[in-house]
C-alpha cells in the first residue's frame, strides 16, 4: 500500500455510543457520547465523556482528527455538543470560532445519559 493513501476514517457507531477512528478499518480510537433526546425547543444534545487513541498512534494527531469530525458530524446533524471530556473540551477551546453557537453546558440530564452510558 502507498504511503500517500489516507487510510484513517471517522465513523459514527450510534450502537457503541461513539465515534471511531479506524485505520484501513481497524479501531485505533473512540469519542464516546451519550445522547440526550431534544426536549422543550432544545436541539438533540451530544455528550462527549471519553476520547482515546491507541497508544501506538500517539503523537500523530489523531486525536484533533477525531475530535473535529465527531464534532463537525454533531454539528452537521443540527445536534447540540456538550463536551465531559478533557480532550473535547481543550479542543473546543482552541477551535472556538468553528463551534460558536454550537456548544452547552452540560445540565443534570447530560450527566445522567453518561452514567447510563457508562454504567451500560
Amino acid at each position: 500500500m502507498s504511503e500517500d493513501v489516507d487510510t484513517i476514517e471517522v465513523v459514527d457507531n450510534p450502537a457503541a455510543g461513539a465515534f471511531e477512528l479506524r485505520d484501513a478499518g481497524r479501531l485505533i480510537g473512540v469519542a464516546r457520547y451519550a445522547v440526550v433526546p431534544a426536549s422543550e425547543g432544545r436541539a438533540e444534545r451530544v455528550v462527549f465523556f471519553h476520547t482515546e487513541v491507541s497508544q501506538a498512534r500517539e503523537g500523530e494527531g489523531l486525536a484533533g482528527r477525531l475530535a473535529s469530525a465527531a464534532l463537525d458530524q454533531t454539528v452537521a446533524a443540527g445536534r447540540t455538543i456538550v463536551a465531559l471530556c478533557p480532550y473535547i473540551k481543550v479542543f473546543l477551546r482552541r477551535h472556538e470560532d468553528d463551534y460558536a453557537g454550537h456548544v452547552a453546558a452540560p445540565q443534570p440530564a447530560d450527566l445522567e445519559a453518561v452514567d447510563r452510558a457508562v454504567d451500560g
